[in-house]
């Protein structure tokens, strides 16, 4: 048997024991889990730095060497949030009635763990904790295949969770890293479908693009985030900068952070102008339709297909648009479904931009980077669902589930 194939069917006999665990005998391995992690952190560091170091080597990008950098406090967010699953409610056999059928039968659902959960990434070492923590709350067992970038620290951080389930007589397999990152391993992981009921990628737009056309197994699916902020007639022009530059500069390697604003014309010769000294301030490089770009030093006037970049750097594309509807028309055509950003004091345009922007979180006055499942309320998130099938948006304990139907009768049978 191949080194995937085996790894594979140990976590489905894995999950089958990890279905059937209590909600309090969970939430204390979890518990336990994130202090190891904290006793650890030196040990975890130390081979970061090795995976930073043939990062800096490989002369990678800075928006993933950010990513793939773990520090005292990244490790302390790591256990907060596994400590944050633990106090959430366990979905795994809550049960919904559908009522009693006219020949007598019961119906209710009941929701269970999908199984076998597959991420994919890259150089994002934390999503080892963070996966390994959602799927053993949601009752899934889950094989983590992290890029080469981030290996020697997904696998100091396995390691560390491997110890803390051996501690509670759990199998290892509940939690799996690929120790190589071969891409013909890869591929024979995406043909797993026997044994892996779900797979989710996180990294760039190519990485998400070969999962999908390569793998036999359903992929949750999150290509880019493209992100705008819309400054309405109506908005409190403070409150829009505040918004503008958290979302842009407070991290720009993220897949939350702001790539596009969007301004009224009504209001652009007031705003744009705080905008321009504002980002300016923060060194950041500016591309904007020739209308907007009057307002900025500098300024790339770029044409309607250069709109729609995810920059993930100290850089921003702006539109001055003359309308509501037209700022829709933009964020339609050149957003990616991820998150998108209303500012407006007019509670009817507020809630017309909520019920007309598809996208899987729409705000109101509020900064795109809560477009996380840890400020939402769903402790550290899996990923995030930029189709609809069959999770839309961050995914939490619910989206690591399913339901199935449970029907009880006295000896009814079908004329």
């Amino acid at each position: 048997m191949s080194l995937v194939k085996d790894i594979s069917v140990q976590a489905a006999k894995a999950a089958k024991v990890l279905a059937l665990l209590d909600t309090e005998s969970k939430n204390t391995v979890l518990r336990d889990m994130a202090k190891a992690l904290r006793d650890n952190k030196e040990q975890i560091k130390a081979r970061n730095e090795q995976d930073l170091a043939q990062a800096r080597d490989n002369n990678l990008a800075p928006a993933m060497v950010d990513r793939l950098t773990l520090t005292d406090e990244r490790i302390e967010d790591m256990a907060v949030g596994i400590e944050t699953i633990a106090e959430l409610d366990d979905p795994v056999g809550l049960l919904r009635s559908l009522g009693e059928r006219p020949n007598g039968i019961k119906i209710t659902k009941m929701r269970v763990p999908l199984g076998v959960i597959c991420m994919i990434y890259e150089a994002r070492p934390n999503v080892t904790a963070d996966a390994g923590a959602l799927c053993f709350k949601s009752g899934n067992a889950v094989i983590l295949r992290g890029g080469k970038e981030a290996l020697a620290s997904s696998m100091a951080i396995a390691e560390v969770l491997h110890q803390v389930l051996a501690q509670h007589n759990l199998p290892k397999a509940l939690i799996s890293v690929i120790p190589n990152p071969d891409r013909a391993l890869l591929m024979e992981l995406m043909r797993q479908r026997e044994t892996i009921d779900l797979i989710i990628p996180r990294g760039g737009e190519g990485l998400i693009n070969f999962v999908t056309e390569n793998s036999t197994i359903p992929v949750i699916q999150h290509f880019k985030g493209v992100c705008h902020l819309y400054v309405d007639k109506d908005a409190d022009l403070d409150i829009a900068l505040n918004l503008l530059l958290n979302g842009k500069t407070q991290r720009t390697g993220v897949c939350n952070a702001l790539e596009g604003l969007v301004v009224h014309q009504a209001i652009a010769p007031q705003f744009l102008p705080m905008a321009a000294k504002a980002l300016a301030e923060k060194g950041v490089r500016i591309n904007a339709d020739s209308q907007a770009a009057e307002y900025f030093d500098g300024a790339k006037v770029i044409g309607e297909d250069e709109f729609g970049e995810e920059y993930l750097d100290l850089e921003i594309a702006v539109r001055m648009v003359e309308d509501f509807n037209a700022a829709v028309a933009h964020i339609d055509r050149f957003g990616s479904f991820h998150t998108e950003v209303i500012c407006t004091q007019n509670e009817q345009t507020a809630a017309l931009f909520q019920r007309s922007v598809d996208a899987s979180v729409v705000m109101v006055n509020a900064s795109s980077r809560f477009s996380d499942g840890s400020q939402l309320g769903l402790g550290a998130e899996i990923g995030i669902a930029t189709t609809k099938l069959h999770a839309y948006g961050p995914m939490g304990l619910e989206s690591l589930t399913t339901e199935k139907y449970l029907v009880n009768g006295i000896g009814q049978v079908r004329d």
